[in-house]
């Protein structure tokens, strides 16, 4: 219906687009972000140095640089240097020549999280996070060559050097052995006698579900070496059968007849097709009543914008180090998934703090 005769015509009312301007607290964030790994290794330090510990024991009363001199036996020098950085980054704070410890640096010393995390981006990411530009570019992970000549780091853990090691194991156990108990009451519960553990890694999860069902585990050949020796030691042997396999070999099927297949924090480990592709292979795994448990960190389920950053930053140390296709995923892009693999939602809960388990029934 047009205007009415004689009306005037009006242009749209120009918006005019106010320019965003940064606040002193975002110049700060930005210069934070600047010197991030400069800055990152010198609280790392400070940690490792005993610097926070000795603002720790003095309590609210701090320390000068030349008592955390005396008490940790470095330099004055080098002494300076860290509390300053850490005073950057609000670590520590300062009044009246004395530095005492803020509430990250008591995190930084007395919380498990924090230390795994920052022990496992040291030891795990850090030369290799250099190479995350080139890793997106190329969908690879560019950044793995600084720890090991394989394709993925999941064949490679086993070879990794001892320290290294010792902050990957650390950091994939403390964010997967709190939901076992529970877990495996759980399969207890649902009449679960044979279970196809998928990605059991050394097998820490099939020790306890062995102690109630029998248990076969699949992954790569040095997770499945560690995990047979680990079944052995613990009296376990007969009730635990191990296969290695290439997971990423969808022709490969798995074994079949089993009353669940268990998943925990192995989806994440793969891009969106692969996952769709091992879903099906579990679902071809499973007797007439059998069900596939998935347990998975959804960064958009998280209790605390803490847990959220973690989970952001694992997506990082997956893209340039891992294997360069995956990440911690959002709740719908795992169900999404399950939903391509002919897969429905039978029970969707949480596990623990941080996780979810999904039940999925064909």
């Amino acid at each position: 219906m047009g205007a009415p005769r004689g009306a005037k015509h009006y242009a749209p009312a120009m918006i005019e687009e106010v320019p965003v301007r940064p606040s002193a607290d975002d110049y700060v964030t930005a210069q934070r972000i600047a010197f991030a790994p400069l800055l990152f290794q010198a609280v790392r330090s400070a940690r490792d140095m005993g610097v926070l510990a000795a603002l720790d024991r003095a309590g609210s009363a701090g320390l000068t640089p030349r008592d955390v001199a005396r008490e940790t036996g470095h330099s004055l020098y080098a002494v300076r240097l860290l509390l300053e950085a850490c005073l950057s980054l609000e670590v520590v704070s300062l009044e009246a020549e004395r530095y005492a410890l803020r509430g990250p640096g008591v995190a930084l010393l007395h919380d498990e999280r924090t230390r795994v995390n920052l022990d496992f981006t040291h030891d795990v990411c850090y030369r290799g996070a250099f190479h995350l530009e080139e890793s997106l570019r190329e969908g690879r992970p560019a950044g793995l060559s600084t720890l090991g000549d394989w394709a993925t780091i999941y064949e490679g853990v086993p070879e990794l050097p001892p320290a290294i090691r010792k902050s990957w194991y650390a950091f994939d156990h403390h964010y997967s052995d709190g939901v076992f108990p529970r877990a495996v009451r759980m399969l207890v519960q649902r009449g679960v006698h044979r279970l196809l553990d998928v990605g059991g890694n050394t097998g820490r999860f099939a020790l306890q579900a062995a102690r109630a069902m029998d248990v076969t585990i699949l992954d790569h050949p040095g997770e499945i070496a560690i995990a047979r020796a680990s079944a052995e030691a613990a009296g376990l042997g007969e009730r635990i059968t191990t296969r290695a396999i290439d997971l990423l070999d969808h022709s490969q099927a798995f074994p079949t007849s089993f009353d669940a297949v268990w998943m925990s924090q192995f989806l994440d480990c793969f891009a969106h097709d692969d996952i769709v592709a091992l879903l099906g292979r579990g679902r071809a795994a499973l007797n007439e009543t059998g069900r596939i448990y998935v347990v998975e960190s959804f960064w958009d389920r998280q209790p605390a914008e803490s847990a959220q950053v973690s989970l952001h930053g694992l997506s990082l140390y997956f893209a340039c180090i891992a294997n360069g296709t995956s990440r911690m995923y959002h709740s719908d892009d795992l169900l999404e998934c399950a939903a391509r693999a002919g897969l429905s939602v039978e029970a969707d809960r949480t596990l623990g703090p941080w996780h979810t388990l999904l039940v999925l029934k064909p």
